[in-house]
């Protein structure tokens, strides 16, 4: 059942918009850049972009710990986003990443952080909480089914890549 194994209780989930927070977290999106196959970032450039997206209110930026020390390293990190909804006029928010490193898996930090997004995008009005993970990422899905996320039938996510071809 994915993370919901540990009580939240005893994750601390942190805001992170600046400073240290914030650095703390673009090691840990490095990470899960990596994880999807892309190769590491120098520092500077990764924590630039998270720093470009906080700013102009892009993305919002999560850390988890699952040590209750206040001085305790981040092991998980979330981001998500406002996403006008047109049809009803409003707006709904969009977890858009999520990473735990492996060592710190199943001990409620993936629950935690989606928790404080749901929170924060409650906080703000939005009528829903939407994602997209892979489908055979069995762990993620088991996880959102038990944070009550549920298909989206009907529809087919496209893509049109605007990246220039690398050059071989």
């Amino acid at each position: 059942m994915g993370d919901t194994s540990v009580p939240r209780s005893t994750v601390r989930v942190t805001r992170c918009d600046t400073g240290e927070p914030l650095a703390a977290a673009s090691r840990l999106f490095d990470l899960y850049r990596q994880h999807y196959g892309q190769p590491p970032g120098p520092d500077a450039r990764t924590l630039g972009w998270l720093t470009d997206m906080v700013g102009s209110a892009a993305l919002s930026v999560y850390t988890a710990s699952v040590d209750p020390a206040p001085d305790a390293p981040p092991v998980g990190v979330a981001t998500a986003h406002p996403v006008p909804a047109s049809l009803v006029l409003g707006h709904a928010w969009q977890l858009r990443d999520l990473y735990v490193v492996p060592e710190a898996r199943r001990r409620g930090a993936a629950a935690a952080l989606v928790d404080a997004v749901r929170a924060a995008a409650l906080a703000a009005g939005a009528t829903r909480l939407s994602l997209v993970t892979e489908p055979d990422n069995g762990a993620a899905l088991d996880l959102y089914r038990a944070l009550g996320f549920r298909p989206v039938e009907g529809f087919t996510t496209l893509s049109l890549d605007l990246a220039p071809p690398e050059a071989d």
